[in-house]
């Protein structure tokens, strides 16, 4: 339940909306949709139901990240083993 108490024209007193938890997968999803380039950020916003900004930083996470899947362990055991 959303409920908001005013404080006169200063703003807002108490909220109780709970925060949103997205998982990493659905984190990913959108990411890649984005990369992807398809649709708009502002489409895609629409569609999953999140603002526009935060589909933006989680593309950039993904980006960012995406080197860490082949500097791993495995990328050494493998090398290990063409010896």
């Amino acid at each position: 339940m959303n409920r908001l108490v005013f404080e006169g024209r200063r703003g807002y007193e108490a909220m109780t909306a709970r925060r949103r938890q997205h998982s990493a997968e659905f984190k990913a999803k959108v990411a890649l949709e984005s990369i992807r380039g398809e649709r708009t950020i502002n489409e895609l916003a629409t569609e999953y139901g999140v603002h526009p900004v935060q589909i933006t930083q989680w593309k950039k996470v993904l980006l960012e990240e995406v080197s860490t899947l082949f500097s791993s362990r495995r990328g050494a055991k493998s090398r290990k083993r063409t010896r």
